[in-house]
């Protein structure tokens, strides 16, 4: 059993490799979605900030009209005054006067706030232009460095897949569905040794007659704590297999 499950270590090997490169993967990837929502952030501001503009420009443009008519109502008053002769209509349109003239520097009141409010807007948004231009100029060559680190990513993952393929031809078909099959639940490695009577996949220790099945290598045998498949390692085997070291008599004392 120990036989058949050397080419199961080695493809976990492989599957290791390719896990830890997708990991890295999906961090550049990260870092490329906030650099691409950064910007597309910035866009959004700008074009609502312009947008802004426009509507104070509508608004601008429509109380200068009101100014204009204002005017228009004032001056035919005016006329209307210089014409009559009666002192009650006078007074009436004098008061009608002073209330256009009121109405008048109201409105200029609100247009002057309005362009004082404008150039704000105007000077927030050329200030976002100025990030959008700034931060798309830096962001590409970040850009194309994640780019071209992903690729190099996909294609080292290939290489790895295509020889890790190869490798799993190899292997024995049930033992490596088993290995896949916790290896997808578990995304770590799942073909552990024993150490110091503990397994090293989840730390828990096991027993005796545990690591006696595990050493004998009949049969495959599973953690009771983490479902991980155990195997002895063979440096193990050579250490304990080795002829124990005759100790050194002492010479006799006189």
């Amino acid at each position: 059993m120990q036989e058949q499950l050397k080419p199961i270590l080695e493809i976990q090997e492989y599957d290791m490799k390719m896990i830890r490169l997708s990991r890295v993967k999906k961090e550049r990837q990260t870092e490329l979605k906030q650099i691409e929502d950064l910007r597309r952030d910035l866009k959004g501001q700008f074009e609502e900030k312009d947008k802004e503009i426009v509507t104070l420009n509508e608004e601008i443009e429509g109380q200068e009209k009101k100014i204009e008519e204002i005017n228009a109502k004032y001056k035919k008053l005016e006329e209307q005054q210089s014409a009559v002769k009666k002192v009650d209509e006078f007074n009436a349109l004098t008061q009608e006067m002073t209330q256009t003239e009121r109405e008048r520097i109201a409105v200029e009141q609100k247009v002057s706030d309005l362009v004082d409010k404008r150039t704000g807007e105007e000077e927030l948004l050329t200030k976002i232009k100025e990030s959008f231009v700034t931060s798309e100029e830096s962001s590409l060559a970040l850009e194309k460095e994640i780019r071209d680190s992903i690729r190099l990513i996909n294609e080292e993952g290939q290489k790895l897949k295509k020889e890790r393929d190869k490798l799993a031809q190899t292997a024995n078909p049930e033992i490596l569905r088993l290995y896949e099959r916790l290896l997808v639940n578990k995304k770590d490695r799942v073909v552990v040794a024993i150490e110091n009577r503990t397994c090293s996949g989840c730390h828990i220790a096991l027993t005796a007659q545990h690591e006696n099945l595990v050493r004998k290598g009949t049969h495959l045998v599973f953690c009771e704590h983490c479902s991980r498949i155990h195997h002895w390692p063979e440096e193990r085997e050579e250490v304990e297999g080795a002829a124990p070291r005759r100790r050194r008599r002492r010479p006799a004392s006189a």
